[in-house]
């Protein structure tokens, strides 16, 4: 983004998604309203669309549940990595936990990855990415 009230808007974000985590995704979104503005005044149509699916799915949704865009060697390295765990009612118990923390982690680390996206959008794979971002929103 190329406002500094725009770019301070997104730095304000990625520091309460740090400190709050998914907890309280309603500031995010009342954020990402007060972003959009700048979006629009940039007349950055991909930047403006990819702010405005992000807080309708988070309103709609009340999580980011869109990963971040595939890399072809970390598909790889999970696909090698895969192992099954033991049956067992308590392994099964511990592997809900453990995937839920996992799981909001994994929205952090997406949604902050979007925030910085949107702060360096001029890059060719940061633009890439954030297209990425705009049709998993849209196919969600």
């Amino acid at each position: 983004m190329e406002s500094i009230e725009g770019n301070k808007l997104i730095v304000k974000l990625q520091k309460d998604l740090a400190k709050n985590g998914v907890k309280k995704m309603d500031v995010v979104v009342a954020d990402l309203k007060d972003l959009r503005p700048f979006a629009l005044e940039e007349e950055d149509p991909t930047l403006t669309k990819v702010i405005r699916l992000t807080y309708e799915h988070i309103e709609s949704n009340k999580a980011f549940n869109i990963p971040l865009p595939p890399e072809e060697a970390i598909a790889e390295e999970e696909e090698e990595g895969a192992e099954v765990a033991e049956e067992t009612e308590e392994v099964e118990e511990i592997a809900l936990i453990v995937n839920e923390i996992k799981d909001d982690n994994d929205r952090i680390e997406s949604l902050d990855y979007l925030f910085s996206l949107m702060l360096d959008r001029k890059n060719d794979s940061n633009r890439q990415d954030m297209f990425e971002y705009r049709d998993a929103l849209k196919a969600y």
